[in-house]
């Protein structure tokens, strides 16, 4: 990395940080006065709302950073372009290919922070906040709050109160025929994920239809062997866009083996990634503003527009969310658009930037 290098990086990412904190605390502050409404519920209070706010801040920060990069980026290389630097660069021979590679590191620098924003902190702290939550304001509280469906070869699964170490309020069990007729329901009052992939059912009864009637067994004990394991039960449970690109991937995978459909997944998965590299862009774009039309403006003018190009990405994304679940459009196609999108403005504006 070249002096020049290191002096246009310093700018951005500075730059880039401090307008990310400023985001950061305005969003811990929307969080917590969203809290307000269940303070005083069961046993939580002000101090977990703040901890609740605290615990979001990752994915929260997974969210807003192509946006910050966007302002960061726009303010940094203002700085050096209201300064001279940026033209003391140019009359001296250096390109705006030049510029853009040494703003291309700072971009991939940013890249890999929310990289490890969005696939080792922002879901479990997520996942976190949301059990303590439910633990303070109810007593018998549990981490997902619900059921999960899921499909396992020849057998349909309803678990029922996902809780800790693998254990639920009941299970529903469905056996199909090869040709997918259904021959027999069972329940379980209890249902305790094991090793090797067997579930240990408590109170099981079993109803099998066959052309003569119904046959029923008694209520006992008994091993259900299965693929599907507590943490996938709690991917399936979780909603799409709660989940990191690894968890995505797996429940693609495993829906796709038992015929399922996983285009919500799909989507959440390509949009995940689409955003992640997003950034890239986000921080070139910078560039034909602050050597153009914003080479002498003020920092508010240049923070305008670059709120003004987040917010339009923001809502383009969240339209498209939308349309994908109303009107079963292509999922990967449109998971991309946005970012396509921004790096087709982006090059265009560069090559034509002086």
């Amino acid at each position: 990395m070249t002096t020049i290098d290191r002096y246009i990086v310093r700018a951005v990412l500075a730059m880039s940080g401090l307008v990310m904190a400023v985001l950061l605390v305005i969003a811990v502050l929307f969080t917590f006065i969203g809290e307000q409404a269940d303070i005083g519920q069961g046993r939580y209070t002000a101090l977990g709302a703040f901890s609740f706010s605290l615990l979001n801040l990752p994915q929260e920060a997974w969210d807003l950073m192509p946006i910050g990069a966007l302002i960061g980026s726009l303010l940094g290389l203002g700085q050096l372009a209201r300064g001279s630097e940026l033209i003391v660069l140019r009359a001296s021979g250096v390109s705006v290919a030049r510029i853009a590679g040494s703003v291309l590191i700072a971009g991939v620098v940013l890249l890999a922070v929310q990289g490890l924003l969005g696939e080792l902190l922002a879901s479990p702290l997520q996942q976190a906040a949301r059990q303590e939550k439910a633990l303070a304001r109810f007593a018998n509280a549990s981490i997902s709050g619900g059921s999960a469906w899921v499909r396992d070869g020849d057998l349909i699964l309803n678990v029922q109160g996902l809780a800790p170490q693998g254990r639920s309020g009941g299970m529903l069990v469905f056996r199909l025929s090869p040709d997918h007729h259904l021959i027999a329901v069972g329940r379980a009052a209890r249902a305790r994920a094991g090793t090797d992939g067997l579930w240990q059912l408590s109170g099981y009864r079993e109803s099998g239809f066959t052309q003569d009637g119904v046959s029923t067994t008694p209520a006992g004990d008994r091993t259900l062997p299965s693929h599907v394991t507590a943490e996938f039960l709690g991917l399936a449970a979780a909603q799409p866009a709660d989940l990191d690109a690894r968890a995505l991937w797996t429940v693609i995978q495993y829906d796709r083996a038992n015929a399922l459909d996983s285009t919500a997944y799909v989507f959440a998965f390509w949009s995940r990634i689409a955003r992640t590299l997003a950034i890239v862009f986000a921080v070139l774009l910078a560039i034909p503003f602050v050597l153009g039309a914003l080479r002498t403006a003020a920092a508010g003018s240049r923070m305008l527009v670059g709120l003004l190009i987040g917010v339009a990405l923001f809502l383009l994304q969240r339209l498209i969310e939308t349309g994908t679940v109303v009107f079963d459009l292509n999922r990967i196609v449109l998971a991309w658009l946005p970012t396509l999108l921004l790096a087709a403005v982006t090059l265009v504006l560069l090559a034509r930037a002086r």
